[in-house]
Order: structure tokens, then C-alpha cells, then sequence
């Protein structure tokens, strides 16, 4: 077994990162997110709390650590004179990772955003963080990920930042290779008679189901009818294909989950079945209200990735001798 790794985890939501972290025998010596139903779904799981806002939290008083993780919002830079040092993130989130970073130095920054952030501001905020990152000490590597390829029955592209710091001597990393896995979404659902179900069945006179229904598994999503105009939010997938991206937000009659064809009937996903796509365990605890926890998975990081993720930067650390095999 390697060596394990000390983690922060910051902007931890409801804790994915956590997940794929402990999962591999790392141990977590501070987490922080400033929602109080984040916070509470983290303590019932993880038997701590997690500090509230990053922006209160001393760089001093962050516990030494070898790797920091974390999901960031997408913010525009707001940049004067162009000159891409530690001030030109004030006001982003981004610089509170950089605040904390620039103090700790761990070996390893493990970053995720959405794949959009690649062309966010014509490519501008893409080009300002990876400067940042270098300015701050870090070779940058980055990658987008769909987790449809890691075992997981959601069509979910997300991309990942892994930083290492340059007197490390890492010049080379290669993310995880897609997976040869048969999984559809049919294999998370949750029994039709399930009255847990009652709310999420869906009857629409106009719904408009295709001819030919899909018998055969395929590891995408596969769209076979429309309600409504068929905008986002009215389109009706099949199970024997994955999910779509689950949404903290979105609006529509399928909003946040979807609709799936199950059975005869359409519906819009469960929590529990959101969580299973989002790679959590069975004993995961999450928020009663379903709201709430279609906004925090949908917000969360899929697991499966962040782990396959986790495993290459444990190879790429033991090559280098900079921890034990």
C-alpha cells in the first residue's frame, strides 16, 4: 500500500472528493464549504463539520497537507494591467485556493470545473488560470473527463486541473484511460412500485414517444421522445442508455434529473438514484428534502473519476519517489 496522503478539501460540498480520497486510505485534515445543508450533510457522513466560508480561513491556520482538492465556481477574471499575479484573482474563488496554496505548498492542487471553463471568456479565464497556477509554483495538467467512460451511467464532462509543484520534477502525467464497462442506467432504478417514486411519475397528454424503442445497452444517453417543444428539460431518455448531466439548477418538467421512459410511464430520477450515478455508496447519507440533494449531487464530483484520478497521481508520486510505494 503507498504512502497515505494528508488532504484538504475545500469548496467540499456534500464531500466527492472525500469519497475517492478515503476510499484510497488518504486522511483529510481540513474541509470547508459555506453552505449549512453541505455542512450538514458532510458532518452526518463524515463525523465532522466543515469550516464555513473559505475567505474567513487563516492560509496560517490550514494544517500541513500534501494534496488540496477542489470543485471551484466559474468566475470571470477581472485583470488589471494584465500582469496574471496573485492579485489578478482577487474576487474568484480561484484566489482563495491560491491564498492557502501559496502558504501550505502541497506537492499536489487536484482541480475541478466545468468543461465550459475551457472556452469561458473566449479562453481568457482558461489562460489567466493556468498562469496563475504556474506563478504560483505548479506544473499544470489538465483534461476534460466524461465519467460515461469510468463505470458510471451518467454523461457527465467535466474538467480536471492536477498540479504539481515544480521542484517535484513531474514533467510528464497522463490522466486515466476510459473504462470497458457495460452499465446503463437501468442498473441504479429503483423498483417501479417503490412508493418513494409516487411524486417523480410525470403523465403529459403530449408526450411523443419514437417508433423503434432501444432494446440494446449503450453507454451514452439515449433520447427517445420529447414533451412540450422538446427544449432542455422535455426531452425523455431511455434506461437502457445513461443519464444526462445531473443540474444543481435547470428548469423544465425534467429538471435537474431528466425524464426516463420506465416501464410505460416517464419519471425524473430519484435522490438515491442520483447519488448511485454520482458513483456514492449505499450507506451515503443524504438530504431528505429532494430538492436539496438534487442541488448537491448535482454539484458533486462523480467518485469513479476522481478516484481513477486519485490512482494515477499516487503512481506518478511513487515514480518519482516522492512518496512510498
Amino acid at each position: 500500500m503507498k504512502e497515505p496522503l494528508r488532504f484538504v478539501d475545500l469548496f467540499c460540498g456534500v464531500g466527492g472528493f472525500r469519497q475517492a480520497m478515503e476510499k484510497r486510505g488518504h486522511g483529510c485534515v481540513l474541509s470547508s464549504d459555506w453552505d449549512p445543508h453541505a455542512q450538514l450533510i458532510y458532518e452526518k457522513n463524515y463525523g465532522e463539520k466543515p469550516q464555513g466560508d473559505v475567505t474567513k480561513i487563516e492560509a496560517t491556520d490550514v494544517p500541513e497537507h500534501d494534496l488540496l482538492c477542489g470543485g471551484f465556481p466559474c468566475q470571470p477574471f477581472s485583470i488589471s494591467g494584465n500582469q496574471l499575479g496573485f492579485a489578478d484573482s482577487r474576487g474568484t474563488l480561484l484566489h482563495q485556493i491560491l491564498r492557502v496554496v501559496e502558504n501550505t505548498r502541497p506537492k499536489v492542487v487536484l482541480l475541478e470545473n466545468v468543461k465550459n471553463y475551457l472556452t469561458h471568456q473566449g479562453g481568457r479565464t482558461m489562460e489567466a488560470t493556468l498562469k496563475l497556477l504556474e506563478v504560483a509554483g505548479y506544473q499544470v495538467f489538465f483534461q476534460v473527463l466524461n465519467s460515461s467512460n469510468f463505470g458510471v451511467p451518467q454523461k457527465r464532462e467535466r474538467l480536471f486541473f492536477v498540479c504539481f509543484r515544480k521542484d517535484a520534477g513531474v514533467d510528464q502525467f497522463t490522466f486515466p484511460c476510459p473504462l470497458d464497462q457495460d452499465v446503463a442506467l437501468e442498473d441504479c432504478l429503483l423498483p417501479e412500485a417503490d412508493p418513494g417514486l409516487s411524486s417523480l411519475w410525470i403523465k403529459r397528454d403530449d408526450l411523443r414517444l419514437r417508433d423503434s424503442l432501444p432494446t440494446d445497452r449503450a453507454n451514452k444517453p439515449l433520447r427517445v421522445g420529447t414533451v412540450g417543444k422538446g427544449g432542455q428539460g422535455e426531452r425523455v431518455y431511455s434506461t437502457k442508455g445513461h443519464a444526462i448531466t445531473l443540474s444543481a439548477f435547470g428548469g423544465g418538467i425534467g429538471a435537474k434529473t431528466g425524464m426516463y421512459l420506465v416501464g410505460e410511464r416517464i419519471r425524473r430520477l430519484h435522490p438515491l438514484e442520483c447519488q448511485k450515478i454520482m458513483g456514492f455508496p449505499d450507506n451515503f447519507i443524504s438530504h431528505e428534502n429532494f430538492n436539496i440533494a438534487y442541488k448537491q449531487f448535482g454539484n458533486s464530483v462523480v467518485v469513479p473519476v476522481v478516484s481513477a484520478i486519485i490512482e494515477k497521481i499516487e503512481n506518478t508520486l511513487a515514480e518519482d519517489k516522492l512518496i512510498a510505494a
